[in-house]
């Protein structure tokens, strides 16, 4: 059905560019389909651990990076070169 659907289009897109004169300019279109012959060309790889795979990636970078900032945070406040002002703010 689908590979129907894209044939289709692709031969709308080539009989319009040689009908209004714009055949080379149509011609040069990426394919993204078909071969210069006109054969269909074969289905991309499918990663099966996609959506797994990004969130076993994304998970332990934040962990690992909120651990390295709340080390940092408490590296500079151990040697005070970075002490947070206690002062409130609130007081009305």
């Amino acid at each position: 059905m689908v590979l129907s659907n894209v044939v289709r289009v692709v031969n709308q897109l080539n009989s319009a560019g040689t009908r209004s004169g714009l055949g080379l300019g149509m011609r040069q279109l990426r394919r993204k389909y078909t071969y210069r012959s006109g054969a269909l060309k074969p289905m991309p790889n499918v990663i099966p651990f996609g959506l797994l795979g990004v969130v076993l990636t994304v998970i332990p970078g934040l962990l690992i990076g909120a651990t390295i900032s709340k080390n940092m945070a408490n590296f500079l406040e151990e040697n005070d070169l970075f002490v947070p002002s206690d002062d409130d703010d609130d007081d009305d």
